[in-house]
């Protein structure tokens, strides 16, 4: 078996090369910077430019599937210019790849790509599944109509079409955990607001096994990557200062302060999402870390 990954050298897809190679699947990855073309051992990397039309077609050579993770963070001030390039970066990518793979009448017998729990609305208390169909008004939610759009155009040229909607990932690198464990150096740690809004998290080991068991198992159709046990912002806190050690008390920060510092943008940070992982623990995924203070000390140690 071959895939084919983009943002293949991001948090997760570093991840998923990973464990790839650990289950000898052959990697090509496809890359928008040619200083990282060799920059992942035991995998051949390709230059590509879908702004430009630029792509090196060798890297679908023999390729099975495609895991696509390309897409510029959405972490960054929500500026026009910020937001062209968010959405760009996800949906001209699959419309380019898409093309290409029809202009040249490549074979490929799957997909997953991934997507976003941030299209779901927001609500203290409904947990919301793959089923849900009501949306949140706001830019996030736009651009993952978009992108999920741009995946479902495939259904007409490869076999397995899949999305994967990602929550937070914890990860000792980056991601959500290193932003929430920055204040603890001092000695304090930070809940946002209230800290009452849910917050659906995974562990990056496990968002990484979900698309490797996707493409395994040939399933089709959008799946939840979070845990089981999803947490208020609050807790979420409590548990990573009391497993960081050396956190004194915790600090309310209210959303004006966000709003200021942030703009647009700090609604991701209070909407609360309570996210079901009930459709893919039915296809037979098991996680290994469905605890938060267990995976913490697992990230950590």
């Amino acid at each position: 078996m071959k895939v084919l990954i983009t943002g293949a050298t991001g948090l997760i897809g570093s991840k998923i090369v990973k464990h790839c190679l650990e289950r000898d699947i052959k990697v090509n990855f496809l890359t928008t910077s040619k200083n990282k073309l060799t920059s992942l051992p035991g995998c051949n990397g390709f230059y590509w430019n879908p702004k430009n039309n630029i792509i090196n077609l060798d890297c679908f050579n023999q390729v099975d599937s495609i895991i696509n993770l390309s897409g510029a963070s959405i972490f960054r001030i929500w500026t026009k210019k910020n937001k062209e390039l968010i959405l760009n970066s996800r949906v001209q990518s699959l419309d380019f790849l898409r093309s290409k793979i029809i202009e040249n009448n490549i074979k490929i017998k799957s997909i997953i790509s991934a997507s976003g729990i941030g299209a779901y609305p927001s609500s203290p208390s409904k947990e919301f599944d793959e089923s849900e169909t009501e949306r949140s008004e706001y830019f996030l939610s736009d651009v993952i109509k978009e992108w999920e759009k741009a995946t479902m155009s495939f259904q007409k040229i490869v076999e397995n079409v899949s999305i994967v909607r990602i929550g937070l990932v914890l990860s000792k690198n980056s991601g959500v955990l290193k932003q929430t464990m920055q204040p603890m150096t001092f000695g304090f740690g930070v809940y946002f607001g209230k800290g009452n809004q849910w917050q659906s998290w995974i562990h990056i080991e496990d968002i990484s096994r979900i698309f490797l068991y996707i493409n395994e198992k040939k399933l089709s159709g959008i799946y939840n990557g979070v845990a089981p046990v999803p947490l208020s912002n609050f807790d979420f806190t409590k548990i990573v200062s009391k497993a960081r050690k050396g956190v004194f008390f915790l600090v309310p920060v209210p959303r004006l302060f966000f709003k200021i510092i942030f703009g647009e943008m700090h609604i991701i940070l209070f909407k609360n999402q309570k996210v079901s992982s009930k459709k893919i623990e039915s296809k037979g995924f098991k996680f290994n870390f469905n605890n938060l203070e267990n995976s913490i000390k697992n990230i950590l140690q």
